[in-house]
């Protein structure tokens, strides 16, 4: 009897102080992630009213590579970094947050294509480091609330709370969800949402499904075939940018160097393109998407644009350039499949995401936060789709997999997408297996 009284007060106390953790970070990363997004909407806003600010992009991505070289150190990895500690491979410093938002600040302000999400969830990790270091964390439970910092920041940046409880215990690994440290990413995730919309005041984008198709068997086919496309876009962009980037450090050894010659490029496709659509977040385009006509190869310039800009070392995001490019994707779609526009726009906006984030069940439920419940099964099934047909590939080369997406492919268990594509590109996955 004893020793279940000590079990329960043991039990009620993990969770007391789960509930605390989670809350302080949700709290703090709340507001940041407001600071953060009221600031990129204000330096967009002064972008686009002078347009030749794209200009000093170059000088831009010199400070940025200043700024990593002089403090950042390991802190350059970004989202890997967290994910590394929380494989127990790495070290995240609190300097990581402060820095990345200065970084993104930049980056936004001279016209680099970038989001939110990297910066937020940097933050997150940061201040989760803190609490770490401040209350003294017993070295297990210190990547638990990671997790709750990740959660707080997709929570908080792009307001899902649910989404965001699941993305932090989904990140870092496929084929494992770490279930133990669900109540701290809820928590931080309700509560970074809340302090963020409420506290602060933020409103997120409004975007509407106009019309969800009734499900036909040609509506069915029709449908998996688009989801297939949105999930090897994914794939490209993905490939694209880490080539970029393995490419730049190659050649150019200075992070001061790599930003002045991908600030050079930017410029140089503003030029080509004609247009600055394709510069900064590309919200408005989002949105035109799924109500209006938008360039039939708009999420090919984005693709480009956002694999040069974090390529060459600029820093923010990627999530908002994926929306971007999957909803501008299915508005083109939409000409040649007889499907409603706002209807591919919203199913091409959550596939490419889902198949460069690794994430289909936060995908899903952020498809349901977002679009209000409607066609919560053609979701489902983009999610799936998306997941399964991009391969091990990603945006965040230091995810683990635990399970392969597929019974026909024999994978090591636990290496990092990293670990596992070099051994294939090297001819060395038979010998290690």
């Amino acid at each position: 009897m004893q020793g279940k009284i000590v079990r329960y007060q043991s039990f009620i106390t993990t969770l007391l102080l789960w509930v605390l953790f989670g809350s302080i970070i949700g709290a703090a990363v709340g507001s940041t992630s407001a600071i953060l997004l009221n600031t990129n909407d204000f330096l967009g806003d002064t972008r686009k009213a002078h347009p030749g600010l794209i200009y000093l992009l170059p000088l831009g991505g010199v400070l940025i590579g200043f700024i990593y070289q002089k403090y950042g150190k390991s802190s350059a990895k970004g989202n890997n970094l967290i994910l590394d500690q929380i494989h127990s491979n790495g070290k995240v410093h609190r300097r990581m947050g402060p820095i990345v938002y200065l970084g993104t600040f930049i980056t936004v302000l001279f016209g680099g294509s970038t989001g939110r999400e990297g910066a937020a969830i940097q933050m997150g990790g940061s201040i989760a480091e803190t609490v770490n270091r401040l209350f003294k964390i017993n070295p297990i439970d210190t990547n638990i609330l990671l997790m709750a910092g990740i959660s707080s920041a997709f929570g908080s940046a792009f307001g899902a709370p649910v989404t965001g409880a699941v993305f932090g215990m989904e990140m870092a690994s496929l084929g494992r969800l770490r279930y133990e440290a669900i109540v701290p990413c809820f928590t931080g995730s309700f509560v970074g949402h809340l302090v963020a919309t409420q506290f602060w005041r933020y409103r997120h984008e409004d975007l509407i499904i106009e019309l969800v198709p009734e499900l036909t068997a040609t509506t069915f086919v029709s449908f998996v075939l688009v989801c297939v496309i949105f999930s090897f876009v994914s794939i490209i962009y993905c490939q694209l940018r880490h080539f970029i980037q393995s490419f730049s450090e190659k050649h150019l050894k200075s992070h001061m160097l790599r930003g002045f010659v991908g600030g050079i490029f930017i410029v140089a496709l503003v030029y080509i393109v004609g247009s600055y659509d394709y510069n900064g977040r590309g919200l408005e385009m989002i949105e035109q998407s799924f109500h209006g006509n938008v360039p039939p190869l708009a999420f090919i310039a984005k693709l480009v644009f956002t694999a040069v800009t974090m390529g060459f070392g600029f820093v923010g995001g990627e999530a908002i350039p994926l929306f971007f490019i999957g909803s501008t994707l299915g508005n083109t779609l939409s000409t040649f499949v007889d499907l409603p526009t706002s209807f591919l726009a919203a199913v091409g906006l959550i596939a490419v995401f889902c198949g460069g984030a690794n994430t289909p069940i936060a995908c899903f439920i952020l498809a349901v936060e977002m679009f209000d419940g409607k066609a919560v099964e053609y979701f489902f099934l983009a999610c799936l789709i998306s997941y399964i047909f991009s391969g091990h590939h990603g945006l965040w080369p230091s995810q683990k997999v635990y399970d392969p997406k597929s019974r026909m492919e024999t994978l090591p268990s636990g290496k990092t997408i990293a670990t596992i594509n070099k051994q294939i590109h090297q001819g060395k996955f038979e010998k290690d297996q």
